[in-house]
C-alpha cells in the first residue's frame, strides 16, 4: 500500500484515502472547436504511460477533498514528491538525482 503526503493537510495517509485522476499537466486547447476530431480525441483519450518517472493527479477523497500533484516512479511505484495544484512541475533532474522524498 502506498502512503501518500497530501500536500495541503500536511499529513502521509495511505492510498485508499485517496484516488488517482489521470495524468498531471494535460493542457486543454484553448479553442477546443477548433481542434479537429482526431485531435480533440488525443486531448480527451490519450495519455502517456512512462517506465519511470510520471506526474500525476491524485484526489484526496476521505480528507481535505481537493486535488494535488505526484511525481512517482512506475518502476519502483515510490512517490518522490507531492505538490499542490496549481504548482510548476518539479524538475526531473532534481527529483532522480537526489532521490527527494515529499
Amino acid at each position: 500500500m502506498l502512503l501518500i503526503k497530501c500536500p495541503y493537510c500536511e499529513m502521509e495517509r495511505p492510498e485508499i484515502e485517496f484516488r488517482y485522476a489521470g495524468e498531471a499537466h494535460v493542457a486543454r486547447p484553448l479553442d477546443p472547436s477548433s481542434q479537429s476530431d482526431a485531435e480533440w480525441a488525443g486531448y480527451l483519450y490519450l495519455r502517456s504511460n512512462p517506465k519511470g518517472l510520471h506526474f500525476e493527479r491524485w484526489h484526496h477523497v476521505h480528507g481535505c477533498a481537493r486535488f494535488f500533484n505526484v511525481a512517482r516512479d512506475t518502476i519502483s511505484d515510490r512517490i518522490l514528491t507531492t505538490y499542490k495544484a496549481g504548482e510548476p512541475k518539479p524538475d526531473p533532474a532534481s527529483l532522480t538525482a537526489t532521490g527527494a522524498a515529499t
